[in-house]
């Protein structure tokens, strides 16, 4: 029997070309982008045949390498199913990194206080998920994203988008002479927000100075909130800043094209910790703003996300 390759290598490459990206595929695997790239080129090295298309910002696979990486996908889902079986492990939920550290975290402690005997992974993930192949339990997305099969999907929210930035930002811009000449800080993770929002709200007068891109929702919103710029972003990303002042919104928000969904591994639906989180999700996405966590061994004004932090991995 043939020896096979580097299992590093192949993990590397069905990772970055079912990601279409290098760097998503080292942030799913906890590495470099270096390493990822020179498993790479150690596999094609090996195959003798080229197996990714370098494009300015992505990969894509070549005919060879999509046939490989096809396969590679069944058998690492295979293997992920096999091992699964044996284990007793916690619920996954996984969803952006945006997402996550906009919306979640801030709402953990509540959920681990409610329900203390379930225990939650998070993952974070872009894009299509393989719910055998990661030992997701749970995952949000948004509906531009292609539904993998045997899943539950409830649909949570149509999504809401708007232009934020901080009160001092919109002051200065006030202040000066002339009509306001925003500096938009953009993402690569959406690079069509800005004109989404603008044909959703209605075409508002906008006169741009500058622009700058950040990797992610999160990224441009910091900076946002520390009045680099003003940054067109989902409502539910922000509604924790906007409801503290920290961010305001001149435009208001517009209802978007996209729905935000919860889907759910279809042989995980009935567990009573999947049903669970799946409710307390539902019911967050409707109530805004988290309350304030408090309890009875807590000190005042103690971090109430010491807990939740806990359960982060």
């Amino acid at each position: 029997m043939a020896r096979l390759p580097s299992l590093n290598a192949l993990r590397a490459f069905e990772c970055a070309a079912r990601q279409r990206s290098i760097t998503r595929a080292a942030e799913e695997l906890c590495v470099t982008h270096g390493a990822v790239s020179r498993l790479i080129q150690q596999l094609e090295a090996e195959l003798k045949a080229p197996l990714l298309r370098r494009l300015p910002r992505s990969v894509e696979p070549t005919a060879e390498g999509a046939r490989l990486a096809e396969t590679l996908g069944t058998a690492f889902s295979l293997m992920h199913k096999g091992v699964a079986e044996f284990r007793d492990r916690p619920l996954t939920l996984a969803c952006s990194s945006s997402i996550m550290s906009r919306w979640l975290i801030p709402r953990l402690a509540a959920f681990r206080q409610l329900h203390p005997g379930v225990e939650l992974r998070l993952s974070v993930s872009h894009g299509a998920v393989d719910f055998a192949r990661d030992d997701i339990d749970v995952a949000l997305r948004n509906s531009s994203v292609p539904r993998p099969a045997d899943i539950v999907v409830r649909p949570l929210t149509r999504e809401k988008i708007g232009l934020v930035c901080a009160p001092d930002y919109l002051a200065a811009l006030d202040e000066a002479p002339g009509p306001r000449r925003w500096r938009i800080l953009e993402t690569n993770s959406r690079p069509d927000a800005l004109a989404a929002w603008r044909g959703a709200a209605g075409e508002p007068p906008l006169e741009i100075a500058g622009q700058e891109t950040f990797a992610h929702f999160f990224l441009a919103i910091q900076a946002a909130a520390c009045s680099f710029g003003a940054a067109v972003a989902p409502h539910m990303l922000v509604e924790d800043d906007l409801a503290s002042g920290k961010l305001v919104a001149p435009f208001g928000f517009a209802p978007g094209t996209r729905e935000l969904q919860l889907w759910i591994r279809r042989s995980a639906a009935q567990k009573p910790g999947v049903q669970a989180l799946a409710a307390w999700i539902e019911a967050e996405v409707s109530s805004g703003p988290p309350a304030a966590v408090t309890s009875p061994h807590r000190k005042p004004g103690q971090n109430s996300l010491v807990g939740a932090a806990a359960a982060v991995v």
